[in-house]
């Protein structure tokens, strides 16, 4: 047996193994610490969409029609969901520019990565003004309530607010965060430490896309 690997037998051994800070897998501190957030993330998505549904199914009114409400016209008919399916194109569009944030960052190619990340958080600044925009219609204009609405089961408001209101602040903290990571990278702060933080900054952020795809076939299309 190597060097490397062996250890040390007794009580001494496993003191100089523990003080060593040996891993098993050779998984970075900030990824690792980002996965378990991401999963206990998921967790709560998760019941908030399970409530969504036990609530549909068990609410004794009519369940307001989604292709309705959320229609938008621009000088013609209403077309169904069209802002929504433009936010879903904007989420997706997004996880494609921080993808190559990430392969860039791994290139130390500063100028890309800056560029990318920041093309990424453009992408999710607009999806949540779309967001703000589609919140004030049903508000101002639809009389959409959280404890009540025109158009149906007065549940209705409440589950959209919650759960479309907690996906946005993930996005407006991701914004916040995409663009002081590429500010740092631009800085040259992460030239020495390398540029890990891009990677997981991706991993947040295609988390909160991989949601809004949940909730966009959960809550628009079901």
């Amino acid at each position: 047996m190597s060097e490397a690997t062996a250890s040390h037998e007794g009580i001494t051994g496993l003191v100089d193994d523990w003080s060593a800070d040996k891993q098993a897998y050779h998984v970075p501190w900030g990824k690792a610490m980002m996965w378990i957030f991401l999963v206990s993330d998921t967790f709560i998505f998760s019941c908030f969409l399970v409530g969504y549904l036990n609530v549909r199914m068990t609410t004794t009114e009519p369940w307001p029609p989604q292709s309705e409400i959320f229609a938008l016209s621009f000088g013609g008919d209403p077309i169904p969901l069209i802002l929504i399916a433009i936010m879903t194109f904007i989420l997706i569009t997004s996880s494609g520019t921080m993808a190559l944030a990430v392969n860039y960052g791994y290139r130390k190619d500063k100028v890309r990565t800056f560029w990318l990340i920041c093309a990424t958080a453009a992408f999710g600044a607009s999806f949540v003004g779309m967001q703000a925009f589609e919140w004030t219609k049903l508000i101002v204009d639809e009389g959409v309530r959280p404890w009540g609405n025109p158009f149906g089961a007065p549940q209705f408001g409440s589950v959209f607010f919650m759960v479309t209101g907690f996906h946005g602040l993930h996005v407006s903290a991701g914004v916040i965060y995409l663009l002081w990571v590429a500010f740092r990278v631009k800085r040259g702060y992460y030239d020495n430490k390398g540029f890990e933080i891009v990677e997981i900054a991706g991993l947040y952020w295609h988390f909160v896309d991989l949601v809004w795809v949940f909730i966009f076939a959960f809550f628009y299309l079901l």
